[in-house]
Formats: C-alpha cells, sequence, structure tokens
C-alpha cells in the first residue's frame, strides 16, 4: 500500500516576488547536473581542474570551467593558484558548499529509490499518449 507525504510548501506573499526569483537562481545553480557533479567529486576533497576532468567524465572543458566559475561566484568553491611552475590551481568546497553535500546525497537516494516507479509511471503514460 501506498503512503503519500505531503509536504506543506510555505506561502509567499505576491509582493515576495524578488525573493522568489533569487530562491528559483539559487534551484537552479544547485540542481545544474554539473554542479551535482563537481559537488560530489570535491566531497571527497581538493581537485585539480584535469582531475576532476577526468573523474566527472563526459563534461567538456568549457562547461566545467562556467560551472566552477558559476560555483566560486555563489561562495561554493574557491579557487587555490600557488606559485609553481608549471602553475598549480586546486578547487575545494566551502563550508556553504560542504553543506550541499547531504541534501544532494538524500536527494540521490531518493532517485534511486523511486527510478523503477518514475520509470514504469512513464511507460504507462507514453502509452495512454501514444
Amino acid at each position: 500500500m501506498k503512503t503519500t507525504v505531503t509536504v506543506p510548501i510555505p506561502e509567499l506573499p505576491e509582493s515576495d516576488h524578488h525573493n522568489c526569483r533569487a530562491l528559483g537562481q539559487i534551484l537552479d545553480r544547485v540542481g545544474d547536473k554539473w554542479t551535482v557533479m563537481v559537488v560530489g567529486v570535491l566531497s571527497r576533497g581538493p581537485l585539480r581542474f584535469n582531475q576532476m576532468m577526468r573523474e566527472i567524465g563526459g563534461v567538456s572543458h568549457r562547461m566545467l570551467t562556467l560551472t566552477l566559475r558559476s560555483l566560486e561566484r555563489d561562495g561554493l568553491v574557491t579557487r587555490t593558484a600557488y606559485a609553481t611552475i608549471p602553475p598549480k590551481v586546486e578547487y575545494a568546497l566551502t563550508d556553504a558548499g560542504s553543506s550541499l553535500i547531504e541534501p544532494l546525497r538524500a536527494l540521490s537516494n531518493w532517485a534511486i529509490e523511486y527510478r523503477p516507479v518514475i520509470d514504469q509511471a512513464r511507460a504507462e503514460y507514453d502509452m495512454r499518449v501514444i
């Protein structure tokens, strides 16, 4: 037997449109595919750019660069350049970035648990619509 849990979403006054937009931008950032992957690999410790590219796989140089810049701008990742030859640059999660690990892990666990349910629902829907 299925149990449905309803999670109440706090209502915002209509005048709070600015806060809704800001929240949407933040959710876009932390829910982005590449952000999730970067937070995942950096959760094990600081990494250099090419190490991240190898560990993530499938991400282009440009997309990883854009993702890291955005995460740095948002205060979720730090970029440390070392004065060595050749130059060495490491990326690491900030405290705010590290605080995303548990929520993303919970979301990942949920997705793994409910993937068969979602796959079945999609198949049934597609059979009805087609």
